[in-house]
């Protein structure tokens, strides 16, 4: 597993840690509070929208992130080694 989200529900708290180097370290949000997978390009998560359970907000950020250009070539490349 290279990363994995922690959802602490009673803290209202979204953790997204990615493995670097042997070891866990936790991913940082960018000033809209958006992660990004670094594993799967495209796949991103409004932090605000989860924790607000603003599902048009982590819809619209998600679709955005399946938008780009290097989420196309994600999928070019796996449908390729498929």
């Amino acid at each position: 597993m290279r990363e994995y989200i922690v959802w602490q529900m009673y803290e209202n708290r979204v953790d997204w840690f990615v493995l670097e180097a042997g070891r866990y370290v936790l991913a940082i949000a960018d000033d809209r509070s958006i992660i990004r997978s670094q594993v799967f390009p495209g796949l991103w998560l409004s932090v605000n929208g989860l924790r607000e359970g603003n599902r048009s907000e982590i819809f619209a950020v998600l679709q955005s992130g399946l938008a780009t250009a290097e989420h196309q070539a994600f999928v070019e490349r796996l449908n390729r080694e498929s």
